[in-house]
């Protein structure tokens, strides 16, 4: 079998979800902007998905994020997406918007709040059970912006004592992804900054309990493959949100800042054994300026070409070289996998599945975008906060 054979195989077979909020109206601090036939409701954000899905191949699932997405049967929404061609994937926790909040969520010094929010955690079990769903989603924006604001220290027994009734409420075959960020909107201590400290977590939690890397939540300059690397090898890695930033934040198309990371992060992925379903592989970032549902698509085209490349990677060259020492041979070898334009390989791949090889064309000539343009006149457009 050929590199490129063995690479098309595992192509195949990768999956990478959606986030329902992509799709919605967003912004920055300053201003959500509006866009001309965003959805209105969960339903029309499944419909946008399955077209991501229809043109790429590999989109079978949307995560969810409640309350946006909350809906009165979900039962029905996830028939919805069965009968789109999609599958319900994680759902988000919302313990950040509520004015209850302001001081933090599971960490707050006050108990009613700390109920209030372990209420909310656990009806996304809830939600879990009805559609179908593997995987909940946990990020908190709970810290302080002051010294002396809060015990550092007692927070993170009330953090422990939350993650543990829901790790307690998980069913058979569920998980819990414990994100991290280093900073925002707390600017003196995030309770959970760093993936040690979820891993810390997720470690006295046990085997259900994983740490999900958000692309863009670290420090300028993080070596994020070295963590990729370390919590494959403990068996404690959950998934991605795959997204850029260049500066702060990490709503941008992922690979948009530094494809070559992604590179990096994907060949550790494919040299650790992550390729396979139990590492889930989201997108999570808004698109404020540009188009939303050809932005997804080329978010997921990018994931596609990281992989590519990660996956002709020659090990056998690579390892022959870092054993003598060689490092500019070693070095030599991945750049020579990264400087290879896998576009001909899944340009095939996608005629070999039926598709067509250049889906962002695919999608402009399907008439979509014209289509939800005059079809969603009306009603309240979904967005941030909906």
């Amino acid at each position: 079998m050929t590199a490129a054979t063995a690479a098309k195989a595992a192509l195949r077979s990768q999956a990478i979800e959606t986030p329902s909020w992509a799709y919605g109206n967003s912004g920055t601090r300053f201003k959500v902007f509006t866009q001309a036939g965003v959805p209105r409701s969960p339903q029309e954000k499944l419909d946008d998905a399955a077209r991501v899905h229809e043109f790429t191949g590999v989109a079978p699932a949307v995560a969810l994020h409640i309350p946006w997405d909350r809906v009165d049967d979900y039962g029905a929404l996830a028939a919805h997406a069965e009968k789109r061609g999609l599958r319900l994937g994680a759902v988000n926790s919302n313990v950040f918007q509520d004015d209850d909040y302001k001081l933090g969520s599971v960490t707050h010094p006050d108990p009613a709040v700390r109920r209030k929010a372990l209420g909310h955690l656990l009806e996304c079990v809830d939600i879990m059970d009805a559609t179908g769903s593997r995987d909940l989603k946990l990020w908190f924006s709970d810290g302080t912006n002051y010294p002396g604001q809060d015990d550092i220290a007692a927070r993170q027994d009330r953090l422990a004592e939350a993650l543990a009734a829901v790790y307690e409420r998980l069913g058979d075959g569920q998980r819990m992804l414990l994100e991290y960020k280093l900073f925002e909107p707390a600017f003196y201590s995030m309770d959970v900054p760093d993936w040690g400290t979820a891993y810390a977590h997720c470690l006295e939690l046990g085997p259900k309990a994983q740490v999900v890397v958000d692309t863009g939540h670290h420090a300028p300059g993080t070596n994020i493959e070295f963590i990729v690397a370390l919590l494959l090898r403990a068996g404690k890695l959950g998934g991605f949100d795959f997204n850029s930033r260049f500066y702060a934040d990490d709503d941008l198309m992922a690979g948009a800042a530094d494809p070559f990371q992604l590179f990096r992060i994907m060949y550790e992925v494919v040299r650790g054994g992550g390729l396979g379903p139990d590492i889930a592989f989201m997108l999570d970032q808004c698109h404020n300026i540009e188009p939303k549902i050809p932005a997804i698509i080329r978010s997921v085209m990018n994931v596609q070409e990281a992989t590519a490349k990660a996956l002709l990677v020659d090990r056998d060259a690579l390892g022959a070289a870092q054993a003598e020492g060689d490092v500019l041979a070693a070095h030599a070898v991945l750049m020579d996998a990264y400087d290879t334009d896998v576009r001909p390989l899944l340009a095939e791949l996608r005629e070999e599945m039926g598709l067509d090889p250049d889906p962002l064309a695919a999608y402009r000539r399907s008439g979509w975008s014209e289509h939800i343009v005059a079809e969603r006149v009306g009603g309240a457009q979904a967005g941030w906060g909906a």
